[in-house]
């Protein structure tokens, strides 16, 4: 597929006539990365298929509007993010439980499911970010597999870079305990 800058796309995207054509190259150059950090959040593959298409949906809804404040990555990003959220505090309610119990299901949903390529380590790693609080299991998805600098991360999540390093540094501590068994 030939690259085409977001910049060439965004301006695509305000002619009427190219709108749908600019759209699916936004889509082809963002869904991939953005499906895997829904993924990471989610866990199900079919939830963050379900995820990814209303990310998309809210980009085709908030794209036209979009002034350039921040890179269009990282507002996609926060989009992803929100939309990941907002799923898993759904899912929650609608189960009627504590998050411990909707984070069992999520840890079954990790074992059995066959679209998982990791290997039994990752499995661990993913088990064990499920036991930490919302934002941290957040923080570190975004630093740790997204490698994200902090200053990024504060856009994406609108909190100081000292709160999310804060945050990680905590996340991490608690990761390596319960991979430890400590």
């Amino acid at each position: 597929m030939e690259r085409y800058s977001d910049e060439e796309l965004l301006s695509a995207f305000a002619d009427p006539g190219r709108r749908e054509w600019a759209f699916t190259r936004l889509v082809e150059k963002y869904q991939q990365r953005l499906y895997h950090h829904i993924r990471r959040l989610v866990i199900s593959h079919e939830d963050a298929d379900d995820v990814l298409q209303n990310t998309f949906l809210k980009m085709w809804r908030g794209l036209e509007g979009f002034r350039g404040g921040s890179e269009l990555y990282t507002w996609l990003y926060r989009i992803a993010t929100r939309e990941a959220l907002t799923f898993l505090r759904r899912e929650k309610k609608n189960l009627f439980r504590p998050w411990e119990g909707y984070e069992k299901e999520l840890e079954e949903t990790l074992e059995s499911d066959e679209h998982f390529s990791g290997d039994a380590v990752l499995k661990q790693l993913h088990k064990a970010l499920l036991h930490l609080p919302e934002k941290q299991r957040l923080v570190f998805h975004l630093r740790y597999f997204d490698n994200m600098p902090y200053a990024e991360m504060s856009q994406v999540l609108g909190t100081s870079e000292g709160a999310l390093k804060a945050s990680y540094h905590h996340a991490v501590k608690k990761v390596e305990r319960y991979l430890t068994g400590d």
